[in-house]
Formats: C-alpha cells, sequence, structure tokens
C-alpha cells in the first residue's frame, strides 16, 4: 500500500518482493475493487502480457544483479488515449473500442526501455473531453460508465484523467499517465488526493496520443502519490521527439536529473505569490463547501510560511479573466490525421472515415456525435491571431508579476470546490452547486501552456474530501516547481489513501 518507487526497488533488491508479485498485487486490488465492492470502474483494459514482462524482468534482474534502468519493474497505468501495443485505445468511446494500435506512444517506449511495466489503460471523459455532465465520464450505461471516487462514492474522480488519479488513489499501480487540454491532469490530481503535473510544453513528446502535433495546448503529464515519483518519471519522458516538433522548443531545458535537485527546503527563503482571485468554479463563494475548500488552502498558505517561505498574499494579475476569456480552434482534424496516420492497421484515416462509422450514434451527448458526422469549421487565421496575442499578453502580465515581487512560484487552489457529486435524478443527487462539471478548472489552463503547474494534496474539508494546492512557475522551470512542492509535500504530508479500498489483508482478516 502506498509503495513509491524506491519502495519498491528496495524491496526488490532486498528479495522481499518480484515484478511478478508486484504485478499480481495490483491486479488482485483490481479485480477486488474496479468492477466489485466500491466499483470504482477506472480501468478499461489490461496487458495480458504484464506478467510475463514481469518475469522477463525478475530473470534479467536475477542473471545480472543490476535493474534494466531507473523504473525496473514499476507498473504503470496509462489514460486510454495514449497508445500502448498490446491494449486498444479506445479514447473511452465505442468508436474506438477495438481501435489497436502497433506502435507505442513516444513516451510510452520510453517507458519500457527504462524498465516500466504498461499493465493497463484507464478511464477517461469521452474523447477526452473533460468531466462529462458531473457525472465522472459517459453516463452509466453510455460507453465505458462513468467512474466513481473512492473518497467518496458518490462523487465525481474529475475529468479527464480521473482514471489514472482515481486508480493510483486507490494503489491500483506505482504511477500513472494522464493528459491535459484544460484541467484534465490536475482536476483529478486535487480530487483523488495525489500528486499531478503539467509539465511546460516542449517537454514531453505527444506522438501516438489523440490531439498531439500539430496542435500544442495538449500535453501528456506524469501523476503519482508522491512528488519524489514524478521527479523520476519526468527523468524517463522528458526528450526531443522528431515526431513531435514542439519538443524543440524543450531541448536545452531538461536538467541532468529531475530526482537530484529535490530539495526538502526549497521553501526556506523562496518567496511565494498567493494568488486568490475567483475563476468562477462551480461552487458559491456563500457555500459551505467554498468555505471548507478556502480554508483548506488558507491552512496551505499557513504551512507555506511555516515551511520557511516568504508569502506575499495576495498577488493580483492583470486581466486574468478577461485575458482567458478569448478562445479559438486549433488545428485538430489534422492532429486526429496525424495520430491516425502511426497505425497501418487503422480502420480510420480521415475524420470523415470516423463519421461513417455505426458507433457513432453511440456518442453522448447527441450534440458531440452531430459533431463528428460532418467537417469540422475551417481553421480561423484571424481568431487564432487574437487568441495567441491574448495568451501572450497574459504571459507578460504573469511574468511581470512575478518580476516585480521576486517570486519563485506562484500558488492557488487547484480547484475552487471539492469533488461533485455523480449526476443523479433528482437536485439531492446533484448536491450543493449543482451536479454539472467537475468543478471548476484550474487557473492558467489550456490558455496558457508554456509555464509548469504541479498539484500536491493540501488539507481535507471536515466531509473528508480532498484538496490540492498548485505550484505554478515561470516556463521551463519545471524542476523549480517540482522541488518547491516536494519541500511542500515533506512539510506537511497530506495524503491519506482512501477507506473504500483497504489492504486486501485487512478484508480477508489476514
Amino acid at each position: 500500500m502506498e509503495a513509491a518507487i524506491d519502495d519498491v526497488h528496495a524491496a526488490y533488491r532486498s528479495g522481499q518482493l518480484t515484478a511478478r508479485q508486484l504485478v499480481q498485487r495490483y491486479l488482485d486490488r483490481i479485480a477486488a475493487y474496479d468492477q466489485q465492492g466500491p466499483d470504482l470502474n477506472c480501468i478499461i483494459s489490461l496487458d495480458p502480457d504484464a506478467l510475463a514482462e514481469a518475469d522477463r524482468l525478475d530473470a534479467e534482474f536475477k542473471r545480472t544483479g543490476q535493474f534494466v534502468g531507473s523504473l525496473h519493474g514499476i507498473p504503470v497505468l496509462v489514460k486510454d488515449e495514449i497508445d500502448t501495443v498490446g491494449m486498444p485505445t479506445t479514447l473511452g468511446s465505442a468508436v474506438f473500442k477495438d481501435y489497436r494500435p502497433t506502435l507505442d506512444a513516444f513516451v510510452i517506449a520510453e517507458l519500457r526501455k527504462h524498465g516500466a511495466i504498461i499493465f493497463g489503460k484507464t478511464t477517461l471523459g469521452e474523447f477526452a473531453a473533460g468531466d462529462t455532465y458531473g457525472s465522472g465520464f459517459a453516463r452509466p450505461g453510455e460507453a465505458f460508465g462513468a467512474s466513481r471516487n473512492p473518497y467518496d462514492l458518490a462523487r465525481t474522480v474529475g475529468g479527464s484523467s480521473g482514471g489514472s488519479g482515481s486508480c493510483l488513489a486507490a494503489n491500483f499501480s506505482t504511477v500513472a499517465l494522464g493528459e491535459e487540454t484544460r484541467a484534465s491532469i490536475r482536476r483529478p490530481g486535487s480530487f483523488n488526493a495525489v500528486v499531478a503535473m503539467r509539465p511546460t510544453a516542449g517537454l514531453i513528446s505527444r506522438t501516438g496520443m489523440y490531439a498531439g502535433w500539430p496542435t500544442e495546448h495538449a500535453s501528456v503529464g506524469p501523476m503519482a502519490r508522491t512528488v519524489a515519483d514524478i521527479a523520476r518519471l519526468m527523468d524517463v519522458i522528458v526528450g526531443y521527439d522528431a515526431e513531435d516538433p514542439l519538443t524543440a522548443l524543450g531541448v536545452g531545458h531538461k536538467p541532468a536529473s529531475y530526482i537530484d535537485l529535490l530539495n526538502r527546503d526549497a521553501l526556506k527563503g523562496a518567496r511565494i505569490g498567493v494568488l486568490r482571485t475567483d475563476l468562477g468554479g462551480n461552487s458559491s463563494p456563500d457555500s459551505q463547501d467554498y468555505k471548507n475548500v478556502m480554508a483548506a488552502f488558507n491552512q496551505a498558505v499557513g504551512e507555506l510560511r511555516s515551511a520557511g517561505a516568504a508569502v506575499v498574499d495576495p498577488i493580483i494579475i492583470p486581466d486574468l479573466i478577461e485575458l482567458q476569456q478569448t478562445i479559438s480552434r486549433r488545428p485538430e482534424e489534422e492532429a486526429l490525421e496525424v495520430w491516425l496516420a502511426r497505425n497501418p492497421n487503422s480502420q480510420f484515416r480521415t475524420l470523415a472515415d470516423v463519421a461513417k462509422s455505426p458507433e457513432v450514434d453511440k456518442i453522448f451527448p447527441t450534440s458531440k456525435a452531430e459533431r463528428w458526422k460532418s467537417p469540422w469549421p475551417p481553421f480561423d487565421q484571424a481568431e487564432y491571431g487574437r487568441y495567441m496575442f491574448a495568451r501572450q499578453q497574459l504571459l507578460i502580465n504573469i511574468l511581470k508579476v512575478m518580476a516585480d515581487h521576486g517570486l519563485d512560484a506562484i500558488v492557488y487552489r487547484t480547484m475552487e470546490r471539492s469533488p461533485s457529486r455523480l449526476m443523479g435524478t433528482t437536485p439531492a443527487d446533484r448536491g450543493e452547486g449543482g451536479g454539472g462539471g467537475g468543478g471548476g478548472t484550474p487557473i492558467l489552463n489550456t490558455f496558457l501552456v508554456y509555464v509548469p503547474a504541479i498539484t500536491v494534496p493540501s488539507a481535507f474539508t471536515p466531509d473528508q474530501l480532498p484538496t490540492g494546492v498548485t505550484f505554478l512557475g515561470r516556463p521551463y522551470d519545471d524542476a523549480k516547481v517540482i522541488s518547491l512542492a516536494y519541500a511542500y509535500e515533506q512539510a506537511t504530508h497530506h495524503r491519506i489513501p482512501p477507506k473504500t479500498t483497504p489492504a486486501l489483508s485487512e478484508v480477508h482478516g489476514q
């Protein structure tokens, strides 16, 4: 339970554990809790060859006495829009339920090269489209159904990487991968009391992922129960990939090692700005839920001071709300075709091919199905120019505030409310603030991708729901925000595993 990468490797070296035993233990927990018991429903598929891969790694370690890489024998779960050979990439939709890639995504190949075991795919909002209708994902009975939050089974896990967040919270794997376009990594991080990061765009390749190049707004990101495990994943998955030209921007920005730069005293003397601007998080300022989340955030600010940080509270970012309201379409149709072209066996090549699928009518809601049946609107260059201007202005505004105050990072509530209730049939089922939406969107979502942001568990609310605090830094200052988040984590240790998924030995009375 709660094992991190270093714990696993220490157990391997001491002979207390093998990779086969670890994978089997996770499989046993999935069998007990994913479709039974609390019925979390956060796994879409499992790799039938995972145990064989574990055996291969065990044999290699026994033969050489050495790990094959820094992630030797570490089980990884992956959001099901990232290609992994041996399992379908469903995108959480009936349309792609049988889509099987022939090549690993770039990040998956890197993970395997360093000894990781990719053993399952996690649930997501259909087509990675957020937290559909507050139901977790598609409504029960639609596609792969709704996932449940292990801290309160009547609440959402957050979209769209909520399956990865829920699985980590329930100890279904050691680490996981998510993807974020707006809030899809950090929202599940906050809602499931795990650490989750959106790195600066250009550090991590999206090759082999739906909605990758030539868009720039979608990002692969690491998710884990500890900040140290985030750093270990970053050491492996950050790197240049010629198939994703955006990664050319990241060249020269990767340190020799993220893990070696962790410092539990990083907050001592650090200057931290506190952003308190309300961003419309689906919870009324007069509600008890809002007050609970704000109290947890105020506690986090006090904890930063106690850890030695010089806190500037509050900071104001000029035109923050107004600039983020400027929107534009990106070249999504081209990105779809780039992704499909990697698979010679794909039954789809174009948007038009997808539209012909008889499964399109099963897309939820109906309006989304209609969107796939007709040509998408053409790229509007003028609109995109206005969007880029506004985004650049917001970045300048943020960096100027940081420069004026000499800040090392900005902190804010990852989410402005606790997890929404799963959509029900009565107002009582939907809970305070309504069931719609996942509880707001973290600041600087898709609008500002060239800054790193990492969410870390903060205090639980009085009704035992998770909250998170986010550290945001300057472009490509990923190592610094990871170290600051690590120092906060080590000073507080807020993460508590959910009671709905205890150790199986407790369930069986062993």
